[in-house]
């Protein structure tokens, strides 16, 4: 099995842990060195063949022993040099304190033909210094999640880390899935996820936190340098000393690093939204420096269409991070990182800055998810109003959201009806109840695309584009982690291989493309889910 070259610029360029392994402890550096633990049999379950083939590994390559040997935590390629990084986080509002890697260890950083780099990180590899009271471990029905995931989010085309395989372990892991004190044994698995930066918005609050400015200053200017190469004129490649003994991070370089971060992050939680996925735990140590979904725990996609779901159990009370709060939390989260940027500024203008282009930008990119998914060219301040009457419609009367969009671009024009969106409907009642708010919505609607340049086969296409058929609902991830629990590995390529094309229609497989089924609604695993994994 052939390696990449691995070019391991964090471990370089950033204080690392005087001491080495899984001791936990409290940590003031960047990251600490630590081996995954070894497992009783490694076992390839899945694997992402395009994630692979840009790594350099052919088919032959994944299926070999070697390769779930060194994904599996028990043996390393030349260049691999294990680290787990420390960072801090508010969860549900609250600063956390120390928090990092608590079972996810990276193995380096791979450059690939072309320069790219990706961080290739096992999570569920064991015991880290940043693992507390847990085990380091992951359970086989979390992995699949995050794996299945990882890839469906890709193909949608959403910025998100991604999974290059699944490797059941040999081993059991304790779990009380809904804190209810009812542990069970589990099957373990561990899960290579890819990026071409694991940084976090906690990596920068801790050492603001504790007034390390010095170290807050070395992760910005290695994030800048590393990951927002653009930022420096030229395609500069002075080594990062260079760069800073020459006085080239300076306050406006950080205000665009910052207000980039901030337009990222409007991009990627407007594309949580124009397909209705839900991230369940919008903490700031799960949120990406570079606009990617990170961190697949207690998600979810919208079945009918409701802004107050969230999947998350530990958060069924308060619903702060239910699907319609995603925009204000990741603005709030974005607060939170300018307050811990300041030390580097000389005063609040480029941060406030920051956060006024996350505003913006969020409002493009959603001004062009009414456009995209509503089949028009562009969208006039009347169709806000119009998609807002169309959701409010969808919320009263339990319309399947996915399900609801993709029959939109069979609506007739010419004679609009409500029948095209039969199949979307929860509640045969409910559909009664409002068919004539949704065919009047119909009407203005059809005088809306009246006016729209689009033909009928360009609308349909934009629209198909915009609204998937398939998206990863959490009953049919959960039949496929049942299948996978009894040792039936297909389940989990079948559903991998149909998120592959979420917006093409498919033949034979139209049950994937099915609303919830009512025995869903209620079991664990399909309707709510907890952090613990």
């Amino acid at each position: 099995m052939h390696a990449p070259r691995f070019d391991n610029v964090l471990l370089r360029e950033l204080p690392g842990d005087p001491e080495s392994g899984p001791r936990p402890r409290q940590v003031q550096a960047a990251w600490s060195r630590v081996q995954p633990t070894p497992v009783a049999a490694p076992r390839l379950v899945a694997h992402s063949r395009e994630m692979a083939a840009e790594l350099g590994w052919s088919d032959d390559e994944v299926r070999a022993s070697a390769f779930a040997d060194v994904f599996g935590g028990n043996a390393l390629l030349p260049g691999m040099d294990p680290f787990a990084t420390n960072y801090g986080g508010h969860q549900f509002g609250h600063w956390a304190g120390q928090l990092g890697d608590g079972r996810a260890i990276t193995l380096g950083e791979a450059v690939l033909p072309g320069g790219a780099r990706r961080e290739l990180q096992l999570k569920g590899a064991g015991l880290t210094p940043y693992s507390r009271t847990a085990d380091g471990r992951a359970v086989l029905r979390s992995s699949v999640r995050e794996f299945l995931c990882s890839e469906a989010m890709h193909h949608l085309g959403i910025p998100t880390t991604r999974a290059l395989c699944l490797v059941a372990t040999g081993e059991t892991v304790v779990r009380d899935m809904f804190y209810d004190g009812r542990p069970q044994a589990e099957p373990g698995a561990v899960v290579c996820r890819v990026a071409p930066s694991f940084l976090r918005f906690g990596h920068f609050e801790l050492p603001s936190a504790r007034g390390d400015t010095a170290l807050l200053r070395q992760l910005a200017d290695v994030c800048i340098r590393r990951d927002f190469p653009h930022l420096f004129d030229g395609g500069d490649d002075a080594p990062l000393e260079a760069l800073q003994r020459r006085g080239a991070f300076t306050p406006e370089r950080y205000a665009a690093w910052f207000a980039e971060v901030c337009e990222r992050t409007a991009r990627l939680v407007a594309g949580w939204m124009r397909v209705g996925f839900v991230h369940g735990v919008l903490n700031t140590d799960n949120m990406s420096i570079l606009g990617l979904t990170i961190d697949y725990g207690p998600y979810g996609w919208i079945d009918d269409y409701d802004p107050d779901w969230t999947p998350n159990t530990t958060d069924a009370q308060g619903r702060r991070y239910r699907f319609g709060w995603q925009p204000r939390v990741a603005h709030w989260n974005l607060a939170r990182l300018a307050q811990a940027l300041s030390p580097l500024f000389d005063d609040a203008a480029p941060l406030q800055a920051g956060l006024d282009r996350y505003a913006d930008a969020y409002v493009q990119a959603e001004r062009d998810t009414i456009a995209r998914k509503l089949g028009l060219v562009g969208c006039e301040d009347s169709d806000v109003e119009l998609m807002q009457r169309l959701q409010s419609l969808m919320q009263a009367a339990r319309v399947d959201m996915t399900l609801g969009f993709r029959a939109l671009a069979d609506v007739d024009p010419a004679h609009p009806s409500a029948d095209v969106l039969a199949d979307a409907f929860y509640d045969t009642a409910l559909r009664e109840a409002h068919a004539p708010a949704l065919e009047a919505w119909l009407q203005a609607y059809a005088q809306r695309l009246s006016r729209d340049p689009l033909d009928a086969a360009g609308r349909r296409a934009r629209m198909a584009a915009a609204n998937p058929r398939y998206v990863l609902r959490n009953y049919l991830a959960q039949q496929a982690i049942d299948r996978a629990e009894a040792g039936d590995d297909a389940g989990v390529a079948e559903l991998l291989d149909v998120v592959r094309r979420p917006c093409d229609d498919q033949p034979g497989r139209e049950a994937f493309a099915a609303k919830r089924p009512e025995w869903a609604r209620t079991r664990a695993g399909c309707s709510m889910l907890s952090c613990s994994s």
